[in-house]
This record gives structure tokens, sequence and C-alpha cells, in this order.
């Protein structure tokens, strides 16, 4: 009897194990990440521009265009995109998609509004935009380098 239940907890420990290498934390993750992010969105890497104080990477698919912001040190302290669909904020998000979801599920829901802007303790979600022309940006205002503006996450 113990064995039959040995078998449904390893299986569970691999299903774990194997999700955890797609839940890599971009926001606030190294500037690895983007290359996951890029798999998983099934994007190319179109330009890297460097600007003072950060780093740009842009990334694009069919339906959108996502912009990840990097600073110095290779932490990805912001996100931003445009396009026909919202990105995936699970991947995007990261480590912080669990706050996030847990105070978007508290947020009073606003009706006739296209704007919407969610704060937690360490981040900041915020969309707009109407059918095939969505945008948004995400950022953890503590890791944003000192002399960048959020203004420039866009």
């Amino acid at each position: 009897m113990k064995r039959t239940l040995l078998i449904p907890g390893f299986m569970m420990f691999f299903v774990a194990i194997g999700h955890a290498q797609w839940a890599h934390a971009v926001l606030g993750g190294g500037v690895d990440t983007i290359a996951v992010d890029r798999k998983v969105l099934q994007a190319v890497h179109r330009a890297t521009t460097a600007h003072k104080g950060y780093t740009v990477e842009e990334i694009v698919s069919d339906a959108m265009t996502v912009r990840e912001y990097v600073s110095p040190s290779g932490v990805v302290f912001g996100i931003a995109w445009n396009g026909y669909v919202n990105p995936d904020l699970t991947q995007l998000l990261g480590a912080y998609w669990g706050e996030y979801s847990a105070a978007r599920q508290k947020a009073e829901r606003r009706y006739g509004t296209n704007r919407q802007k969610l704060s937690t303790n360490s981040t900041v979600v915020e969309k707009w935009g109407h059918m095939r022309n969505l945008q948004g940006r995400a950022y953890v205002p503590s890791l944003i380098p000192s002399g960048v503006g959020i203004g420039e996450i866009k």
C-alpha cells in the first residue's frame, strides 16, 4: 500500500521540478532570463538599446512587443509591452506573480475604464489601451536605478 502512495508522490515531485524551470524570476531576475521569455512568448530579439543608467532589451512576436529594462548590475527592474494581446504576466512577473495575483483578486473592479493600476508591496503593474492596441508596464520601484525615472519605462 505504501508503494502505491510513493509513486504518485514522486510523480508530483518531478512535475514540480519540471515546471520550476519555466518559473524564472524575470522581473527582478537577471538579464539571462530574457532568453527564456523569448522562448515562452515565441518572440525574436529585435534590439538592445543603451540609455544612461540602464539598457532596454526588446523582443517581438506576431502579437506583441515586450521591452525589458535592465540595470547596470544586470537585474530586470521593469517591463513594458504593447500589441494585440497582453503578454503572459505569469512568465514576465516571475516571483512577483503570486503577490500580483492575490492583489488583483482583492482589487475592486471598475467598469467603464480602460486603465488599470495595481500596486502591491513590491511591484506596480499598469495596463491600458483598447482592442488591438493593449499596452502596459510592470516595475519594482526598489530596483529602479538612481537617476532613472518611472516615466522612462514605456
